[in-house]
């Protein structure tokens, strides 16, 4: 039988289902959703399969032990119990990083330290050895304390997953990938769907979209720090890698459409939706928001400037304005406007269908959605 695992992917808070539908959609098992993260267990080629395609993960980490640890001696033992010569070898490189929150071991880099050592002893004794070198391929373990409990990860990824490979630069305070393929999947977008954004920036929303309405995983134009864990069969990636190129959708009627009033930034959308493999879906324009007239068959998926975005409150409020008016003259399918402005309903002019919840990283944020609810 095939080793199992158990995985851990964070994900944004507030984004957790779209996660775990992912989740269950590549066959994973005994699946746990909690605050911005989901737990689940699968055999190696799950960990090829979860790095290749999750779009809302920000990483997967492998779950190695979970335990008490209110004293350092505790922290200490637990970790040392974990087999590290059967994961690392010899001259591999271990950095540990890690957080601790409502904990007595509320210091991070003694928390560190203690683990180090941990594992220094381990590898020491399990290898036979009385020297590590750190030379080798690099490890990276991870820790979190919660309320005096520690669960200790290898860090399978490596670079956090929203960094797809296509986006090379970035407008000012662009939508992180992963967040823009949650709203994706929020705003019900399908193969055969037309996705508008007046405000699009370096193109995120849409090239996301795209990638989702062809099913063309997002983790195929990179690498991951697990392709070099010798405890895991090389082979999986490849497989998964073709299993991933044979589940494109290349006969979807998915249409992108971006527009923004900088010439660079809509230069930088065609090039990255380029880069993405799905340059010949997405169409971008310079084009004021007042101009702006959705298809009736469109779904709009937008991040209106605000914030650190545009200085300037009362101009944030007036785009709001704008694209309120516009919608009322022309409505589309959908919309669904993600933003830190509280008082977006009010600007815009219509109160939401429904609202979300959603950090942005550390700040509080709303997913505005407006459709035409069905009729009872």
């Amino acid at each position: 039988m095939s080793t199992q695992y158990t995985l851990v992917a964070p994900c944004f808070f507030g984004t957790e289902s779209t996660l775990h539908f992912e989740v269950k959609r590549l066959g994973a098992q005994n699946i746990q959703v909690t605050d911005g993260r989901v737990r689940f267990e699968g055999d190696a080629a799950l960990v090829a399969a979860a790095n290749i395609n999750l779009r809302t993960a920000e990483r997967v980490l492998l779950l190695l032990a979970s335990y008490k640890a209110a004293t350092f001696d505790e922290l200490f033992d637990g970790c040392y119990r974990i087999p590290w010569e059967e994961l690392l070898p010899a001259d591999a490189a271990f950095p540990v990083k890690g957080s601790s929150l409502s904990s007595q071991l509320s210091s991070v880099p003694a928390c560190q330290s203690v683990l180090k050592k941990a594992i220094v002893k381990r590898m020491l004794a399990g290898h036979k050895t009385g020297a590590l070198p750190e030379t080798g391929e690099t490890y990276k373990v991870r820790f979190a304390l919660r309320k005096n409990e520690v669960e200790i990860y290898l860090d399978t990824s490596g670079d956090g997953l929203h960094k797809r490979g296509y986006r090379r630069n970035a407008t000012l305070a662009p939508i992180k990938e992963t967040l823009a393929a949650a709203i994706a999947d929020l705003g019900r977008v399908r193969r055969d769907s037309l996705v508008q954004d007046p405000f699009c920036g370096s193109g995120t929303l849409i090239i996301e979209a795209a990638q989702k309405a062809l099913n063309l995983a997002p983790g195929l134009r990179r690498h991951f720090a697990a392709e070099h864990f010798a405890f895991l069969p090389p082979e999986i990636w490849g497989q998964q890698r073709e299993a991933a190129r044979e589940a494109v959708r290349r006969d979807a009627a998915f249409e992108g459409a971006g527009y923004d009033i900088d010439p660079a930034a809509v230069a930088l959308a065609a090039a990255n939706a380029k880069l993405a493999g799905v340059g010949d879906r997405c169409r971008f324009a310079v084009a004021d928001v007042k101009d702006f007239a959705p298809q009736p068959a469109a779904v709009v998926l937008t991040n209106p400037p605000y914030g650190e975005r545009l200085g300037d409150a009362a101009e944030a409020a007036s785009l709001a304005r704008t694209l309120g008016q516009v919608w009322q003259r022309s409505p589309g399918q959908g919309l669904y406007a993600i933003t830190a402005d509280a008082d977006f309903e009010q600007h815009f002019g219509k109160k939401a269908v429904r609202r979300r919840k959603i950090y942005n990283g550390m700040i509080p944020c709303q997913l505005y959605m407006y459709y035409e609810q069905p009729k009872r």
